[in-house]
């Protein structure tokens, strides 16, 4: 028994020993930082992030943030990282997803605005945006634009804000005399629209680009194929414009949609009021601002003066009252291009009306067409009675029953030319029927407007006129 305690000691000092050599899993490099590099190296980069992050992470999609300052790189992350980082619902991520994959949605969160605009698919906040499958090829023009646009317009505005903490204004209270600390980047960020409002500008900008060159390819294709048909209506013709409605149909689909959502908010201005990041960003940080200020007077002598930290355009910063004016820059940004929007789909619109044009016309020669072959129809069936007239007469005199009309000397002459002057009276009618109804017409037209005096006129012309032809073809 003395040597149990011995043992015991040696086995756990043997499990301790083999818990010890274990070492921590490598930490992942960090995601590449991506400046102003072509398309091939973006790519490149991230294939060799998206290699690895598969192994860690199932369900990590590919993301590019941007910052303030126009720096890009590509990062890695899950559905519950982005949810956390950008304080949204997990069905916005849902609407980003590729059911959703051409809806348009401008959605305003908390703190982030989530924008589904066809191919691009991002959710930009106050200070970062993060734009999901960078490497699309329909997605690449908004990156590159993205990144110059940010680059040449923010420079002066993030010096500004660097020094946050630093470079004070100061805002004074008619009480005391007592001055408030107050970023002075405030005035800065009013200069320009904000940033979150310049990635919108850039996301529809090159939405629109990209639908008018659509609809500009669509005209091209639309009018050589249409003038053919008129011209020369086959299969073949028929085929491509049935194809080229296809297109239509949808690309009027796609325009009408993110025409729709652009109406949606200019016709709420609560909507366009959320869509301000920047503005509650600010708002925030001076909240915090004045709670760690430690001031001798109460809040409500300072409230009077709060609405002058920012411009016109924010409002109070204590009440969540917005005025219409807040919301101006935004709607003149969405109206701009609304109105783009809606000149391309008046360009679609005048499209599908040249086709219907097209249709009604090729419809109007299809009708002639089928009516040359219906009066064909009707003359060779008028012949045909007539023929049949004819034979059956024949078939009735030449039977072997006596008959007192036989003994009679040149009847036979006198009843077969009045049988053939009948049959050709009523082929000669019938045949002339829409001559007929045309006089008629023309005689309501040229005479005092009464129909039965025209009628008769119109009769009575067609049969002389039907009788003098008739003579001048025998003859």
């Amino acid at each position: 028994m003395g040597k149990n305690p011995f043992s015991f000691r040696r086995t756990s000092a043997r499990r301790r020993i083999k818990k010890t050599p274990e070492t921590p899993p490598p930490t992942p490099p960090p995601p590449p930082t991506i400046g102003t590099n072509n398309n091939n190296s973006l790519i490149a980069a991230a294939a060799a992030a998206g290699g690895k992050g598969k192994k860690k992470t199932g369900g990590a999609r590919l993301w590019m943030r941007f910052d303030r300052s126009g720096q890009s790189e590509l990062v890695e992350c899950d559905k519950s990282t982005i949810i956390r980082r950008a304080s949204i619902p997990a069905r916005d991520l849902r609407i980003l997803g590729p059911v959703f994959s051409h809806s348009s949605n401008i959605l305003a969160r908390e703190k982030a605005m989530v924008v589904n605009l066809e191919f691009i698919k991002a959710i930009v906040m106050a200070e970062e945006v993060l734009l999901l499958d960078p490497l699309c090829q329909e997605v690449l023009p908004f990156v590159d634009q993205l990144r110059q646009q940010l680059l040449h317009k923010n420079p002066i505005q993030i010096a500004g804000a660097g020094h946050f903490d630093e470079q004070e204004n100061e805002m004074q209270d008619l009480t005391s005399r007592h001055w408030l600390p107050v970023p002075e980047a405030v005035e800065g960020l009013q200069c320009e629209l904000p940033f979150e409002f310049q990635v919108l500008e850039i996301a529809l900008e090159v939405v629109c680009t990209y639908l008018d060159s659509n609809v500009a390819d669509l005209e091209r294709e639309a009018y050589p194929v249409l003038d053919e048909l008129a011209r020369n209506v086959s299969t073949k013709n028929l085929e491509l414009v049935r194809s080229l409605k296809s297109n239509l149909t949808r690309l009027l689909a796609r325009v009408q949609k993110v025409r729709d959502e652009i109406e949606h908010l200019l016709d709420d201005n609560e909507d366009m009021a959320h869509l301000y990041l920047t503005r509650k960003w600010i708002q925030n940080q001076q909240s915090d601002a004045l709670l760690g200020t430690s001031v001798s007077n109460s809040i409500n002598t300072i409230t009077p003066h709060l609405p002058r930290i920012s411009s016109k355009r924010s409002g109070s910063l204590v009440s969540n009252h917005l005025d219409d004016n807040d919301v101006e820059d935004l709607e003149m940004l969405l109206e701009a291009y609304f109105m783009q929007l809606d000149g391309t789909r008046n360009k679609i619109l005048s499209v599908r009306e040249y086709i219907d044009d097209t249709e009604d016309y090729v419809n109007i020669q299809l009708d002639n067409q089928r009516n040359e072959l219906i009066q064909l129809q009707l003359t060779l069936t008028i012949a045909s009675f007539a023929i049949a007239v004819e034979t059956l007469m024949a078939g009735l005199f030449g039977m072997n029953i006596h008959c007192t009309l036989y003994d009679k000397e040149g009847i036979f002459e006198l009843f077969v030319g009045g049988l053939l002057s009948c049959e050709s009276i009523i082929f000669v009618l019938v045949n002339h029927m829409e001559f007929f109804i045309a006089l008629h017409f023309i005689a309501l037209k040229l005479g005092d407007g009464d129909s039965n005096s025209s009628l008769y006129g119109g009769v009575k012309y067609g049969i002389l006129l039907g009788y003098a032809y008739d003579l001048i073809a025998l003859i």
